[in-house]
């Protein structure tokens, strides 16, 4: 009898343990379902109003990140820095992709830590994020230089990540 009393309390343990475990796994490559198909078509305002509005057309053109960000993601901010470091070291460009966030906050968060982004979408409603299946921030998309998503990552990119998923992909489609 007083062995079932602890069974609950196991079952409860396990499932604790469980959770942790999956909560600090590394992140690791996520294939899209938009893998080798084109950017979902969009219209959305940049996040400087005085640029006028980004569209599918401006992911032509060259290789380059799509990178989902937003101002009160912290995992975002570590990412930041080499976003930076990436832009100055490749010649790659990036586009940001601001996902749900207030437009004022977005960009103090680049005033006060730099902006490593060509161009920034704003998407203060989700919308091209849903329809690029996004799960949560960050997320970044390697897109060639006809529009299509080549690569999908899930996470804080790093130097690791970018030499072992990124590097080799942006030299082919490059070439």
């Amino acid at each position: 009898m007083k062995k079932t009393r602890f069974i609950p309390l196991v079952l409860a343990s396990l499932a604790g343990i469980l959770l942790v475990i999956g909560m600090n796994s590394k992140s690791v490559p996520t294939v899209s379902p938009l893998a080798d198909r084109p950017v979902p078509d969009f219209a959305l305002p940049s996040l400087q109003q005085e640029l006028g509005s980004i569209t599918q057309a401006s992911l032509k053109g060259d290789v380059q990140l799509l990178n989902v960000w937003a101002s009160w993601c912290s995992i975002c901010k570590s990412e930041h820095a080499y976003l930076q470091q990436l832009v100055a070291e490749q010649s790659l460009s990036i586009i940001g992709l601001n996902y749900r966030d207030e437009r004022k906050a977005a960009l103090n968060e680049l005033a006060q830590t730099g902006n490593p982004y060509k161009k920034v979408i704003y998407d203060p409603k989700g919308s091209l994020a849903l329809d690029l299946g996004v799960y949560g921030t960050p997320e970044t998309y390697l897109i060639d230089k006809n529009g299509i998503i080549r690569h999908r990552y899930v996470g804080a990119l790093t130097p690791t990540i970018w030499e072992q998923q990124f590097a080799p992909l942006v030299a082919q489609l490059k070439e």
